[in-house]
């Protein structure tokens, strides 16, 4: 089943009960403090996100025409001076949250277990079901060889994950039953028991889905923004200056580094899959999800990272263009600083089984 964290929150008036938008659950970088216990009135309407240097901040508002208001969670009791017990009861969790290096749904499962915070309800930890249909090109790459062992090569209409749940629940054929029974065998699972087996396994792989999205949004951007960042070196004043020279050397190098070595993970994960269709058991299966399940928190924080400094570059310099030293400026202060924490997230990936 799916792994959340949940226990009973406090009584909540319904006028503080705040409804949080699919995009704020969908994200890699916005954590909608409403799934929170929190105490203090008013902070449950508001948000912990990710700069663009990878720290973590309160936004109390956000909209077009006034832009993003952020203040450092240190700051809160500013915001709320009347309301200071509560808060510091409520600093207890937030200051926790400020150290997970990203806000995707399957980052805090784990984490919020580590750190000892509920929520007050799972379903907060759980993909929007627009984001779910928008994943049902990628879940088809992973439930293809699972509906070929139920129903062979035949086509079925498939319009969101729950459709190729729903069909290996509950096959509509006397051959695809066989098959079942056949598959339930071999994963050593009972029949009634399928069910539950299909919601584990579309869970972690639906996860893989998500994260897939996520990199095959951020590769080409980070490719986009390396032209960008690197034409400076062509200007002869540029090109003079050898400590600029090198800092751009080194963010070329270490961004290529960060998006080699995660999307090499993936192509681990995806020859992980087929073998476990090569040779189909319950310990198999097991080995798969372990492998994918005790990734997610870096695979969280990497994209993480690269997702707020790609958005930050795309609204600074929407069109582009810009000169030498506006560039060099930029790169310096807001692409340069969390580089090596992202690096550091990777690299210790290395070290997980």
């Amino acid at each position: 089943m799916a792994d959340t964290a949940q226990t009973e929150a406090p009584e909540q008036d319904e006028a503080e009960v705040v409804q949080f938008d699919d995009a704020s659950r969908d994200s890699l970088h916005i954590l909608p403090m409403a799934m929170l216990p929190l105490q203090t009135p008013g902070l449950r309407r508001a948000k912990l996100i990710k700069n663009a240097r990878l720290e973590t901040v309160v936004e109390v508002f956000q909209d077009r025409s006034t832009g993003s208001g952020q203040i450092s969670p240190d700051h809160l009791g500013s915001l709320f001076p009347s309301h200071s017990k509560s808060l510091r009861v409520d600093m207890v969790q937030i200051s926790k949250l400020t150290r997970i290096n990203s806000f995707d749904v399957y980052t805090l499962r784990k984490e919020l277990r580590r750190v000892g915070i509920a929520v007050n309800d799972a379903k907060a930890l759980q993909l929007s079901d627009s984001k779910r249909a928008e994943l049902t090109g990628y879940m088809k790459d992973f439930t293809r060889p699972l509906l070929q062992q139920v129903y062979g090569g035949e086509q079925r209409q498939i319009s969101d994950v729950s459709d190729i749940l729903a069909m290996l629940a509950n096959p509509d054929r006397e051959d695809a039953l066989a098959n079942l029974r056949l598959l339930s065998e071999k994963l050593k699972v009972k029949l009634n028991e399928i069910p539950d087996f299909l919601e584990d396994y579309g869970d972690v792989f639906l996860s893989l889905a998500y994260f897939r999205s996520c990199l095959d949004g951020i590769v080409p951007e980070v490719q986009r923004f390396l032209k960008w960042a690197m034409e400076p070196k062509s200007s002869e004043l540029i090109a003079r200056d050898r400590n600029i020279m090198k800092m751009l050397s080194d963010v070329q190098s270490k961004l290529t580094s960060i998006t080699t070595l995660i999307t090499g993970r993936f192509e681990a994960f995806d020859r992980r899959s087929k073998d476990f269709w090569n040779d189909i058991s319950a310990d198999s299966f097991r080995s798969v999800r372990r492998q994918i399940e005790s990734h997610h928190v870096t695979i969280g924080g990497v994209l993480c990272g690269l997702a707020v400094k790609m958005a930050l570059w795309k609204a600074r310099f929407p069109q582009g263009g810009a000169g030498p030293n506006k560039r060099v400026e930029f790169i310096r202060s807001e692409i340069l600083p969390g580089l090596d924490h992202i690096l550091a997230i990777e690299n210790a990936a290395s070290g997980i089984k």
